[in-house]
């Protein structure tokens, strides 16, 4: 907080508003002197003196412009990103050497307007809060969205590159899918669930992280892992699901022509297609369940709910309607591809099946059990966790965290009272 007020001013609201604790007598004492400052005792420092500081002040008073630029120039020395708000002439510069200036809309000079990137039309700093709030939670959602569709092409590249290897009497390769099987899944199974992945509401710690590094973009690390582990997983079940029901009961029989025609010689390879492509199918629609929160279990999503339920899971995933009905419908519609008689044989290239929806069902349960664990290890272990703090793992002092939190409660209070009026009349 950068202010023209008094020290004394200045320090009062910073604590009211949370930037800086009420008891500073817990933190080391150099710390603790380097929270407020008065402009000319900053101004005084060379860069070198502020560059040795634990920690940048929080709040500086009787602040001149060239304070304020100096301090967005520290922080820029730390390799921190710095958004600044302003609404005077005098705040211009700042605002421009900023890396997101924030103008006050209705009190607002027009040159401050004009440096700015950003123009705050309602003057409410909540709004500021609400919006890297929403903006987060699309980026995670385009995170869960990419995730969920790059998933399911590395388990079908998998699946396709090896079965190159399956060859039939007349040598040629027999594909554990058939084209209309794959496009069925592409365009239908994957994209509504996606889409639901889209519509997700925030996750309940999405404000307690540390901003992400804006150069890695929507391919962080984890994605990129987490997009290989789990098609690796995923491919590699129905591989196996289409090599026992070949090589186990089918004797190793690929039959003849069997990417084109139906005959009694193939009917083994298409058992095994059918097995495959349900099983394909239900897993793609439950990793999208999975992926809901890509370090969180599947089955404990929030562990701060307050309702007291002991099993969440069914209520988590029936939060999101878009995305709970396009599972279970992509789900059911697998037996009718499976069984009408003509669109199996000619369009899909498969026949109905019996006992391998047992390898189905169980691949499924694996599948689970493979994704818990991998994100089981992430918790762990801490690997991928954003600013390298995991869930639930205390944080130091930041200058945004109190600010925030008053800023959400402000916020919250709001549009509380805003309902109840709305309510009234």
């Amino acid at each position: 907080m950068l202010t023209g007020d008094h020290p004394s001013t200045a320090e009062v609201i910073a604590k009211e508003v949370g930037i800086i604790p009420t008891n500073r007598a817990s933190l080391p004492h150099s710390v603790a002197t380097s929270l407020v400052k008065a402009a000319s005792e900053f101004d005084a420092m060379t860069d070198d003196e502020i560059d040795a500081l634990p920690t940048l002040p929080l709040v500086i008073a009787h602040c001149a412009p060239s304070t304020k630029t100096r301090m967005i120039a520290a922080l820029h020395r730390r390799r921190a990103f710095c958004a600044m708000t302003g609404d005077g002439v005098n705040d211009a510069p700042s605002l421009q050497a900023a890396d997101v200036g924030i103008a006050m809309g209705l009190t607002g000079s027009d040159v401050a307007k004009g440096a700015s990137d950003i123009v705050l039309t309602d003057d409410n700093f909540a709004s500021i809060v609400n919006a890297i709030e929403e903006g987060r939670r699309m980026f995670d959602n385009i995170q869960k969205f990419i995730l969920h569709l790059l998933t399911s092409n590395v388990a079908e590249v998998i699946l396709l590159i090896v079965g190159l290897g399956f060859q039939d009497e007349a040598g040629f390769s027999v594909f554990p899918l058939s084209p209309l099987q794959i496009l069925w899944i592409n365009m239908l199974t994957s994209s509504f669930p996606a889409f639901g992945l889209g519509r997700e509401k925030a996750s309940y710690d999405i404000m307690r992280r540390a901003p992400h590094k804006s150069k890695h973009g929507v391919f962080t690390g984890q994605v990129i892992v987490d997009m290989i582990v789990y098609g690796t997983i995923m491919g590699t079940c129905t591989l196996l699901t289409f090599v026992i029901i070949v090589y186990g009961p089918g004797n190793a029989d690929l039959g003849i022509d069997c990417n084109r025609y139906y005959s009694e010689s193939c009917n083994t390879v298409f058992r095994a297609r059918a097995a495959v492509f349900a099983e394909l199918t239900w897993l793609i629609l439950v990793s999208a369940w999975e992926f809901k929160n890509l370090r969180r279990s599947m089955f404990s999503l929030d562990p701060e709910r307050t309702d007291g339920a002991r099993f969440p899971f069914f209520k988590d995933i029936y939060e999101n309607r878009f995305l709970f009905y396009a599972v279970v419908i992509g789900a059911v519609s697998v037996f009718p591809a499976v069984y009408i008689p003509g669109l199996n044989t000619q369009v899909f290239k498969h026949i109905g099946i019996g006992w391998e929806w047992g390898l189905s069902f169980g691949s499924m349960l694996v599948f689970v059990a493979g994704v818990e664990a991998w994100k089981a290890c992430k918790r762990r272990f801490g690997w991928f966790a954003v600013g390298g703090v995991e869930e639930g793992s205390e944080r130091k002092l930041g200058l945004r965290q109190g600010f925030i939190s008053f800023s959400r409660a402000v916020s919250m209070r709001k549009s509380e009272s805003e309902l109840d009026r709305d309510v009234v009349l």
